[in-house]
């Protein structure tokens, strides 16, 4: 299987990925690679060369319908990503850490829901703004 940071190493595929995040975020069920290709500006081989690392990596699944694919994204390999960067960023807080309560009650599953989402929007709307002020040189 291939290394998760590996696959996440490319900007194009972070792109992809935030791209289909914030279409299903949207509602939207499936993004057809013309709009992947229409709405990153890159050409639909190089697209089609990123969706199937991500998809080998099981980031996206694929529905087929008739000669069109859709892809959506699948958060459950990030996982692993977000198991290696908690004790980094508990150690971050140094000699806070244990002085945190974690006796919260648990929140309702909607509320947990708006939560992932609101943090995904919150990543991704930093990663446009870093990658528009790297394009921009500043």
């Amino acid at each position: 299987m291939t290394d998760i940071f590996d696959v996440i190493a490319d900007g194009t595929r972070r792109d992809i990925l935030q791209l289909l995040l914030r279409r299903s975020s949207d509602g939207e069920n499936g993004t057809s690679v013309s709009q992947i290709v229409s709405e990153l500006g890159a050409s639909q081989p190089t697209v089609s060369k990123h969706l199937k690392v991500l998809r080998e990596a099981e980031l996206v699944s694929v529905r087929e319908d008739g000669q069109r694919r859709f892809y959506s994204i699948e958060v459950g390999p990030l996982e692993a990503v977000d198991d290696w960067l908690v004790p980094f960023l508990v150690d971050a807080f140094g000699d806070a850490a244990p002085e945190i309560d974690f006796s919260f009650p648990p929140l309702p599953e909607s509320a947990t829901h708006a939560a992932e989402v609101v943090g995904r929007a919150a990543a991704s709307a930093k990663h446009v703004v870093t990658t528009a002020l790297k394009r921009l040189g500043a």
